[in-house]
């Protein structure tokens, strides 16, 4: 009866599978990517406290040391499921699962969340407007491409996460000086390609949960910058959610539900949505991923319903009661939010720190503030969206309200950080 945890990316701190799953009737087994823990300045738990078995494991990402151990395991302490919460573990776990004829999630069910062509495929036959998209084997085709389309031409991975691998490509000259230099064609990212048509006006997100094949809870907020330029970006990188009155917010939640009837996902799982509104006020698929959201938006959704969406998540997979009430069929209401929230990111840019400011002032709608960076370090510029110097929380009545104490908060952080810029 135990329960196997794959975890690739981030804190485990700040995600005590053991205590999540202690009301699970067997042992929790934890394989953990050394090279993240190393990453995040943490070690592995000891086997044998919350953990029957904990181990790090090295080559995680790129060699087959995981599905060995896994296996493994699975024999030695008779699994009988598997919980992977991280975006490049989904396939993983799901090939495990159909190897040892365990329940949950498949890879036919993970396919649609990670492949953005078949994504795009099944959105578009189910009536939901997608952008123009190609899948790109050679360099012709994505010449052929922007000269149909036209500039600005955003090239991806296909099952790219965390804008990782992206390009957006503004003229000709950039595209000559992306051929010559940066597309390979026996490289990691092919024939794993595509090519998309750029959609102009703000990117939204709509995060929540799915319980029993139902949606449980959902709630949009709106980025306030551009989420490909983590590299270069300077200032602070906000992200607002939409008041419960605004007609965009109830726009976007039927879209996403349209989305998800057109998915042939899980029974169970948190989902995270973008979606570009345009200038024409229309809604157009960016993409959607069966995991939880990254920076602060496990947080943005436990604050607006008082119920982590990845541990419930989790909870549900293994069969266990979730704080969140099941829909009833047929039922079409959702939750609305307690609170409105948003968050603040600042990237990491070249340069020493000097000082760096540890807390935040004493004010009760700081909901949680993290710095990742120490005095004596150097930074280089961010390698992936999720490379932080420090993110902020805040809560707060209305979204107007939630962006003005974030500024607040900015404007602090700033006058207190030093740094010598390279």
């Amino acid at each position: 009866m135990s329960v196997l945890v794959l975890h690739q990316v981030g804190s485990l701190n700040a995600v005590p599978y053991d205590a999540w799953f202690a009301d699970h009737d067997g042992d929790v087994l934890l394989l953990a990517s050394r090279e993240n823990l190393d990453r995040v300045g943490e070690e592995i738990p000891a086997s044998g406290t919350g953990y029957a078995h904990a181990e790090a494991v090295d080559g995680y990402d790129t060699g087959g040391r995981l599905e060995e151990r896994a296996l493994d395991l699975a024999r030695e302490h008779g699994v009988t499921r598997i919980v992977a919460p991280h975006e490049r573990d989904l396939e993983r776990a799901a090939a495990l699962r159909e190897i040892l004829g365990l329940p949950g999630q498949r890879r036919e069910t993970v396919l649609p969340f990670r492949d953005k062509a078949l994504m795009k495929e099944l959105a578009a036959a189910a009536g939901v407007r997608v952008a123009a998209y190609r899948e790109i084997e050679t360099a012709t085709d994505i010449v052929a491409f922007a000269d149909r389309h036209a500039f600005p031409v955003v090239l991806k991975p296909r099952d790219s996460a965390g804008s990782v691998g992206l390009h957006i490509l503004h003229t000709r000259e950039e595209l000559d000086a992306y051929l010559a230099d940066g597309f390979d064609l026996y490289g990691p990212d092919q024939p794993n390609l595509i090519a998309e048509e750029y959609v102009p006006g703000p990117l939204c997100h709509v995060d929540g949960l799915v319980l029993d094949g139902r949606l449980a809870l959902a709630w949009p907020s709106q980025y306030q910058y551009a989420l490909a330029t983590y590299a270069t970006d300077t200032g602070p990188r906000i992200d607002l959610t939409l008041d419960q009155d605004d007609p965009l917010a109830h726009r976007l939640l039927a879209f996403t539900e349209r989305l998800l009837e057109a998915l042939p996902g899980p029974a169970n799982f948190a989902f995270h949505a973008e979606v570009f509104h345009t200038p024409d006020d229309e809604l157009v698929l960016c993409e959607i991923a069966c995991r939880t959201g990254g920076a602060a938006i496990r947080d943005i959704v436990t604050l607006l319903f008082g119920a982590d969406p990845t541990q419930s998540w989790l909870r549900a997979e293994l069969g266990l009661p979730v704080p969140v009430e099941r829909p009833a069929p047929g039922s079409a209401e959702l939750p609305l939010p307690r609170t409105m929230t948003g968050q603040l990111v600042l990237m990491k840019r070249p340069g020493r720190v000097n000082a760096v400011p540890d807390a935040p002032p004493d004010l009760p709608w700081i909901e949680r503030f993290r710095v990742f960076v120490r005095p004596g370090q150097t930074m280089t510029a961010a390698r992936t969206s999720s490379d932080f110097l420090c993110t902020v929380l805040v809560s707060g009545p209305d979204r107007a309200t939630v962006e003005q104490r974030l500024r607040q908060v900015e404007t602090w952080f700033l006058g207190e950080l030093v740094l010598d810029e390279a």
